[in-house]
Protein backbone atom coordinates (compact mmCIF):
# COMPACT_ATOMS: atom_id res chain seq x y z
CA UNK A 1 0.00 0.00 0.00
CA UNK A 2 1.48 3.30 -0.99
CA UNK A 3 1.90 5.79 2.08
CA UNK A 4 2.31 10.07 1.47
CA UNK A 5 4.21 11.49 4.13
CA UNK A 6 3.42 14.78 5.36
CA UNK A 7 5.66 17.70 5.21
CA UNK A 8 6.75 17.11 9.06
CA UNK A 9 7.20 13.34 8.35
CA UNK A 10 9.56 14.39 5.45
CA UNK A 11 11.38 16.75 7.80
CA UNK A 12 11.38 13.27 10.08
CA UNK A 13 13.09 11.50 7.21
CA UNK A 14 15.68 14.02 6.34
CA UNK A 15 16.65 14.45 9.59
CA UNK A 16 17.78 10.47 9.56
CA UNK A 17 19.10 10.89 6.45
CA UNK A 18 21.26 13.63 7.34
CA UNK A 19 22.96 11.06 9.54
CA UNK A 20 23.42 8.96 6.95
CA UNK A 21 25.37 11.59 4.87
CA UNK A 22 27.07 12.79 7.19
CA UNK A 23 28.74 9.05 8.32
CA UNK A 24 29.20 8.69 4.27
CA UNK A 25 31.40 11.61 4.44
CA UNK A 26 33.37 10.13 7.58
CA UNK A 27 33.75 7.06 5.42
CA UNK A 28 35.21 8.30 2.28
CA UNK A 29 38.38 10.41 4.66
CA UNK A 30 38.90 6.08 5.71
CA UNK A 31 38.44 4.08 2.98
CA UNK A 32 42.46 3.39 1.79
CA UNK A 33 44.28 0.23 1.06
CA UNK A 34 44.69 -2.11 4.14
CA UNK A 35 41.17 -1.11 6.09
CA UNK A 36 38.42 -3.52 6.21
CA UNK A 37 34.94 -3.28 5.68
CA UNK A 38 34.80 -4.51 9.50
CA UNK A 39 36.10 -1.85 10.50
CA UNK A 40 34.40 0.56 8.33
CA UNK A 41 30.71 -1.81 9.95
CA UNK A 42 32.11 -1.00 13.15
CA UNK A 43 32.58 2.63 12.41
CA UNK A 44 29.19 3.42 10.98
CA UNK A 45 27.44 1.30 14.02
CA UNK A 46 29.62 3.75 16.72
CA UNK A 47 28.45 7.00 14.37
CA UNK A 48 24.82 6.22 14.29
CA UNK A 49 24.56 5.40 17.63
CA UNK A 50 26.71 8.50 18.44
CA UNK A 51 24.32 10.67 17.40
CA UNK A 52 20.77 9.52 18.12
CA UNK A 53 20.17 7.33 15.47
CA UNK A 54 20.39 3.24 14.91
CA UNK A 55 21.74 1.22 12.11
CA UNK A 56 18.30 -0.14 10.65
CA UNK A 57 19.72 -3.08 8.80
CA UNK A 58 21.16 -4.39 11.67
CA UNK A 59 19.03 -7.48 12.63
CA UNK A 60 16.76 -7.21 9.65
CA UNK A 61 15.61 -10.57 8.13
CA UNK A 62 18.53 -11.73 10.60
CA UNK A 63 20.91 -9.25 9.06
CA UNK A 64 24.26 -9.37 11.00
CA UNK A 65 25.66 -6.24 10.25
CA UNK A 66 25.01 -2.40 10.58
CA UNK A 67 26.04 -2.07 6.71
CA UNK A 68 26.34 -3.59 3.39
CA UNK A 69 29.89 -3.49 2.19
CA UNK A 70 30.12 -4.95 -1.56
CA UNK A 71 32.90 -5.18 -2.90
CA UNK A 72 34.38 -5.63 -6.69
CA UNK A 73 32.44 -8.44 -8.13
CA UNK A 74 29.62 -8.44 -5.25
CA UNK A 75 26.63 -6.31 -6.64
CA UNK A 76 25.07 -5.26 -3.15
CA UNK A 77 24.16 -7.00 0.52
CA UNK A 78 28.31 -7.77 1.13
CA UNK A 79 29.23 -9.08 4.49
CA UNK A 80 31.72 -6.46 6.27
CA UNK A 81 35.02 -8.68 6.09
CA UNK A 82 38.41 -8.68 7.48
CA UNK A 83 39.94 -9.18 4.64
CA UNK A 84 42.34 -5.55 3.88
CA UNK A 85 41.11 -3.45 0.87
CA UNK A 86 43.45 -3.30 -1.74
CA UNK A 87 44.77 -0.60 -4.36
CA UNK A 88 42.68 -0.80 -7.24
CA UNK A 89 39.49 -2.46 -5.43
CA UNK A 90 36.25 -0.80 -5.57
CA UNK A 91 33.49 -1.14 -2.25
CA UNK A 92 29.79 0.00 -1.91
CA UNK A 93 29.16 1.17 1.25
CA UNK A 94 24.75 0.69 1.94
CA UNK A 95 23.29 2.02 5.32
CA UNK A 96 19.89 2.62 6.52
CA UNK A 97 19.54 4.90 9.73
CA UNK A 98 16.62 5.32 11.58
CA UNK A 99 16.09 7.99 13.87
CA UNK A 100 12.71 9.22 15.71
CA UNK A 101 10.92 6.13 13.86
CA UNK A 102 11.75 7.03 10.42
CA UNK A 103 14.35 5.70 8.11
CA UNK A 104 16.70 7.04 5.18
CA UNK A 105 18.78 4.89 3.40
CA UNK A 106 21.93 5.95 0.48
CA UNK A 107 24.79 3.44 -0.84
CA UNK A 108 27.83 5.00 -2.48
CA UNK A 109 30.89 3.08 -4.33
CA UNK A 110 34.29 4.37 -3.45
CA UNK A 111 37.54 3.88 -4.71
CA UNK A 112 40.28 2.21 -3.35
CA UNK A 113 43.28 3.68 -3.75
CA UNK A 114 44.06 4.13 -7.68
CA UNK A 115 41.46 2.28 -10.05
CA UNK A 116 41.57 1.15 -13.45
CA UNK A 117 40.18 3.78 -15.85
CA UNK A 118 37.26 1.42 -17.10
CA UNK A 119 36.26 1.14 -13.04
CA UNK A 120 36.66 4.84 -12.85
CA UNK A 121 34.36 5.34 -16.19
CA UNK A 122 31.66 2.75 -14.46
CA UNK A 123 31.38 4.79 -11.21
CA UNK A 124 31.17 7.97 -13.03
CA UNK A 125 28.39 6.55 -14.93
CA UNK A 126 26.33 4.42 -12.08
CA UNK A 127 26.76 8.21 -10.16
CA UNK A 128 25.50 10.14 -13.39
CA UNK A 129 22.80 7.74 -13.81
CA UNK A 130 21.41 8.09 -10.52
CA UNK A 131 21.15 11.78 -10.96
CA UNK A 132 19.61 12.00 -13.55
CA UNK A 133 17.01 9.46 -12.31
CA UNK A 134 16.27 11.94 -9.84
CA UNK A 135 15.94 14.38 -11.82
CA UNK A 136 12.55 12.42 -13.29
CA UNK A 137 11.01 11.91 -9.50
CA UNK A 138 8.79 14.68 -9.37
CA UNK A 139 5.04 15.02 -9.27
CA UNK A 140 3.29 13.85 -12.40
CA UNK A 141 6.50 12.18 -13.78
CA UNK A 142 5.81 8.38 -13.78
CA UNK A 143 7.95 5.33 -12.00
CA UNK A 144 9.43 4.34 -16.19
CA UNK A 145 10.36 7.81 -16.26
CA UNK A 146 13.21 7.49 -13.72
CA UNK A 147 14.08 3.27 -15.20
CA UNK A 148 14.23 5.25 -18.48
CA UNK A 149 16.75 8.05 -18.09
CA UNK A 150 19.13 5.31 -15.90
CA UNK A 151 19.08 2.51 -18.38
CA UNK A 152 19.91 5.50 -21.39
CA UNK A 153 23.07 6.52 -19.28
CA UNK A 154 23.44 2.48 -19.27
CA UNK A 155 23.06 2.01 -22.58
CA UNK A 156 25.09 4.80 -24.13
CA UNK A 157 28.09 3.90 -21.65
CA UNK A 158 27.41 0.10 -22.84
CA UNK A 159 27.15 -0.90 -19.01
CA UNK A 160 24.63 -3.14 -17.87
CA UNK A 161 22.25 -2.58 -15.53
CA UNK A 162 21.48 -5.41 -12.59
CA UNK A 163 17.67 -5.24 -12.66
CA UNK A 164 17.29 -8.23 -10.15
CA UNK A 165 17.36 -5.54 -7.38
CA UNK A 166 15.67 -1.79 -7.38
CA UNK A 167 14.63 1.07 -5.71
CA UNK A 168 12.03 1.21 -2.97
CA UNK A 169 9.74 3.79 -0.93
CA UNK A 170 10.49 4.13 2.57
CA UNK A 171 9.63 5.90 5.70
CA UNK A 172 8.41 4.01 8.85
CA UNK A 173 9.55 0.50 7.03
CA UNK A 174 12.67 0.09 5.20
CA UNK A 175 10.93 -1.35 2.26
CA UNK A 176 7.15 0.20 1.47
CA UNK A 177 5.65 0.44 -1.93
CA UNK A 178 6.37 1.43 -4.72
CA UNK A 179 8.96 -0.61 -6.56
CA UNK A 180 11.52 1.62 -8.44
CA UNK A 181 12.95 -0.24 -11.61
CA UNK A 182 16.07 1.27 -13.19
CA UNK A 183 14.95 0.49 -16.29
CA UNK A 184 11.79 1.52 -17.98
CA UNK A 185 9.77 3.28 -20.64
CA UNK A 186 9.54 7.09 -20.83
CA UNK A 187 5.75 7.54 -19.69
CA UNK A 188 4.90 4.76 -18.25
CA UNK A 189 4.21 2.91 -14.52
CA UNK A 190 2.60 4.22 -11.76
CA UNK A 191 2.15 8.12 -11.67
CA UNK A 192 4.49 10.16 -8.83
CA UNK A 193 2.70 12.06 -6.18
CA UNK A 194 4.08 14.78 -4.08
CA UNK A 195 4.50 13.02 -0.94
CA UNK A 196 5.66 10.21 -2.13
CA UNK A 197 9.51 9.32 -0.82
CA UNK A 198 12.02 6.63 -2.80
CA UNK A 199 15.01 5.56 -2.90
CA UNK A 200 16.78 5.28 -6.58
CA UNK A 201 19.42 3.30 -6.68
CA UNK A 202 21.18 1.71 -9.76
CA UNK A 203 23.64 -0.62 -9.90
CA UNK A 204 25.75 -1.07 -13.53
CA UNK A 205 28.71 -3.80 -13.86
CA UNK A 206 30.90 -4.11 -16.69
CA UNK A 207 29.96 -7.20 -17.96
CA UNK A 208 26.70 -9.08 -17.56
CA UNK A 209 23.87 -8.06 -15.51
CA UNK A 210 22.95 -12.01 -14.38
CA UNK A 211 23.71 -12.33 -10.64
CA UNK A 212 24.36 -15.60 -7.79
CA UNK A 213 24.27 -15.58 -4.30
CA UNK A 214 26.83 -16.51 -2.32
CA UNK A 215 25.95 -19.23 0.33
CA UNK A 216 25.20 -17.04 3.53
CA UNK A 217 21.79 -16.09 1.50
CA UNK A 218 22.75 -12.72 1.20
CA UNK A 219 25.90 -12.09 -0.90
CA UNK A 220 24.94 -11.46 -4.75
CA UNK A 221 27.60 -11.17 -6.70
CA UNK A 222 27.74 -11.32 -10.78
CA UNK A 223 27.72 -14.46 -12.08
CA UNK A 224 30.85 -14.05 -14.62
CA UNK A 225 33.16 -11.82 -11.91
CA UNK A 226 32.51 -8.43 -13.55
CA UNK A 227 33.05 -5.89 -11.18
CA UNK A 228 29.95 -3.13 -10.60
CA UNK A 229 29.06 -0.23 -8.62
CA UNK A 230 26.13 1.39 -7.23
CA UNK A 231 24.88 4.79 -5.77
CA UNK A 232 21.24 5.59 -3.88
CA UNK A 233 19.87 8.41 -2.49
CA UNK A 234 16.53 8.61 -0.82
CA UNK A 235 14.37 11.53 -2.30
CA UNK A 236 11.33 13.14 -1.66
CA UNK A 237 8.89 14.03 -4.15
CA UNK A 238 7.28 17.45 -4.47
CA UNK A 239 5.31 19.47 -6.92
CA UNK A 240 8.72 20.74 -7.69
CA UNK A 241 12.73 19.95 -7.61
CA UNK A 242 12.97 16.54 -5.98
CA UNK A 243 14.79 16.73 -2.29
CA UNK A 244 17.72 14.42 -1.82
CA UNK A 245 17.22 13.45 1.82
CA UNK A 246 20.52 12.06 2.29
CA UNK A 247 22.62 14.64 2.05
CA UNK A 248 23.54 17.77 4.07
Amino acid sequence: MMEFKTQEQIRLIRKAGRIVAACHQEIAKRIRPGVTTAEIDRFVDWYMMNHGAKPAQKGYKGYPYATCASANDVVCHGFPSDTPLRNGDVVTIDMVAEKDGWMADSAWTYAVGTISPDVARLLKATQFALFQGIAQARADKRLGDIGHAVETVADEGDFAVVEAFVGHGIGRRMHEAPQVLHRGKAGSGRRLREGMVITVEPIFTLGRPDIILDDDGWTARTLDGAWSAQYEHTVAITNGEPIILTQI
